[in-house]
């Protein structure tokens, strides 16, 4: 058995993240019970028939069951009548409110024990806009990673790789059990994929990243991905093809590269633009030395 648990202070086996809630979950449902209760029998009584004498026993039709005693029977849209009732008065029951804020409030609570955010838990989206959605994913993203790489992996997804090798060992499928395994989890998708590419982009040309780490962020293999890259770059190569995307073949502006790895500048416009940078432009520009070349 691979135990999976959040280990605090003082605890063996460590406690699930919705103890702290479990009362809340049961007073919110004992709540809606009692709601519905009172919603159906509002519904029942439509009408009461009273007599000359409103302090009579029993308004609803009388039943008795089988050992005598006297049942009262509530049924929708009941007119109920009194001994010589004569006078009719309906029903109207009292708006009750503050059921909503109370559910969204419980709730609130709920999904702060069970650490997930509120919009998650119950899909309500009515309170957000996209930068506090975004804000609060971020967070909760930061949350799950710590769980899958702290908690998840370690605590379960190593020891059910371990007893797999070792039991392929044992049988001589392999010849030792020790056999190096990477773990990838799964990706999460991206609220605002452009933003995200591009983030990703400056990362790697800066030197912040790899581009190992930024697939691996994509849930899947790099060795797996920079193969099939390679495989796709020489069947488009044997067919002729030469595609936008390819930084081989086209520049990020949408030029065609030259075999040299420059621009090709028949089509590309900023290489026609003189050099105003270099050293020769700056001789260019010095009147001494210009005087000491003539």
């Amino acid at each position: 058995i691979a135990h999976v648990y959040e280990k605090q202070r003082t605890q063996a086996r460590g406690v699930p993240w919705g103890a702290p809630v479990i009362r809340s979950l049961r007073d919110l449902d004992d709540y809606e019970v009692a709601e519905l209760v009172r919603k159906k029998t509002e519904a029942c009584v439509t009408a009461i028939v009273f007599g000359d004498d409103e302090a009579q026993q029993g308004i609803a039709p009388s039943v008795v069951d089988a050992d005598g005693n006297r049942v009262e029977q509530f049924e929708p849209g009941l007119i109920a009548y009194a001994r010589g009732g004569k006078d009719i008065r309906f029903n109207q029951p009292s708006a009750t409110g503050g059921y909503g804020e109370y559910k969204r409030a419980s709730l609130h609570t709920i999904s702060a024990g069970f650490r997930v955010p509120y919009e998650l838990l119950t899909g309500d989206l009515s309170q957000v806009n996209y930068s506090s959605i975004r804000a609060g994913l971020v967070e909760f993203r930061r949350q799950i990673d710590a769980v899958q790489w702290q908690l998840f992996i370690p605590m379960f997804c190593a020891p059910v790789w371990r007893w797999f090798t070792e039991a392929a060992w044992a049988a001589g499928h392999i010849p030792s059990p020790i056999v190096p395994v990477e773990w990838s989890p799964p990706k999460f998708e991206a609220v605002d994929p452009q933003k995200d590419a591009m983030a990703n982009l400056l990362s790697i040309r800066s030197g912040t990243m790899t581009l190992a780490e930024v697939i691996a962020k994509q849930g899947r293999n790099p060795d797996a991905v920079l193969a099939e890259i390679a495989a796709t770059n020489a069947k488009l190569d044997a067919l002729g093809l030469v595609l936008d995307s390819d930084p081989r073949r086209v520049t990020k502006t949408g030029s065609a590269q030259s075999k040299d790895g420059a621009s090709d500048p028949a089509k590309d416009p900023a290489a026609d633009e003189p050099d105003t940078d270099g050293p020769a432009a700056d001789a260019d520009n010095d009147p001494a030395q210009a005087d000491q070349q003539d």
